[in-house]
């Protein structure tokens, strides 16, 4: 889908709502984080944790949603949906990082997104520790609290490149991807793990971070980072159906390049 498929008001709606719902979800997060949570419990693995305030972040954008677009479809983490008629659909993360939240590590978000016809036309993550809400809208640009942002300029020596990654919960899958850890660390200048897709991604558009790589997301974790990245010029690739990728423009090869061949080297170990 083009920018021109798509009608100005349309987007500029969609943009102002998902500026406001997520927000108000990031709020809601907040409030949560000034007491102990009650309701903690587990999910796919003993480490896949989900609380109250997961919930009630859903539960929030869900019925903030189904007010200002009720024709819309949704679909969110924590297993809400909404069947729609309007071609239009939303696709959110309401606590993104919930280990980090648990544990007090500043560094969780919500992450909201709305697609057309099955294209990501705009995209919101709020960052409620550092007060950053990162902004996209297909074709106009990214920002970060109202100031354009761009990824980092110049950056495209595989030996200085910042790259940040993320681990699944279940033992088997961690085991894979720490599998790839060995070819890339020593490639690189060196690697980070925060805990938030979403955020790894704001941050590559932001210029934090020159590359940020995972296997396994889903549909929740990047659809909104990864619109934010790209309209900030980063580069966005899938490698082999299953590898997620975000970079600068002149490390998407090189770093796409390693990352095939290390997941191929771990495959034969």
């Amino acid at each position: 889908m083009s920018t021109q498929d798509l009608p100005a008001d349309l987007l500029d709606d969609l943009y102002e709502v998902a500026l406001r719902v997520a927000t108000g979800a990031a709020g809601l997060l907040t409030s949560y984080s000034t007491r102990r949570l009650q309701h903690v419990e587990t999910k796919s693995s003993p480490t896949d944790l989900v609380s109250e305030a997961d919930r009630a972040s859903e539960a929030y954008i869900v019925a903030e949603l189904a007010r200002s677009r009720p024709d819309d479809a949704f679909q969110g983490e924590e297993g809400g949906s909404l069947e729609g008629r309007s071609g239009v659909s939303w696709v959110a993360d309401p606590l993104d990082g919930t280990t980090n939240f648990f544990f007090g590590v500043p560094a969780y978000s919500v992450s909201l997104a709305a697609r057309v016809k099955g294209r990501t036309v705009v995209g919101v993550v709020v960052d409620p520790s550092r007060a950053e809400t990162w902004s996209a809208a297909l074709g106009r640009g990214a920002w970060c609290n109202g100031s354009k942002c761009q990824v980092a300029l110049g950056r495209s020596e595989l030996s200085t490149a910042l790259v940040a990654t993320g681990f699944g919960y279940g033992q088997e899958r961690r085991a894979e991807q720490a599998a790839l850890l060995p070819s890339v660390l020593p490639a690189v200048r060196d690697i980070r793990r925060f805990g938030s897709a979403a955020i790894d991604l704001c941050w590559v558009a932001g210029g934090r971070l020159d590359a940020y790589y995972e296997s396994h997301l889903n549909d929740w974790d990047w659809a909104a980072g990864s619109l934010v990245c790209e309209e900030a010029g980063g580069k966005i690739s899938r490698l082999e159906g299953e590898i997620l990728l975000a970079a600068t423009p002149g490390l998407i090869g090189p770093l796409s390049e390693l990352l095939i061949t290390a997941r191929a080297r771990g495959a034969r170990a």
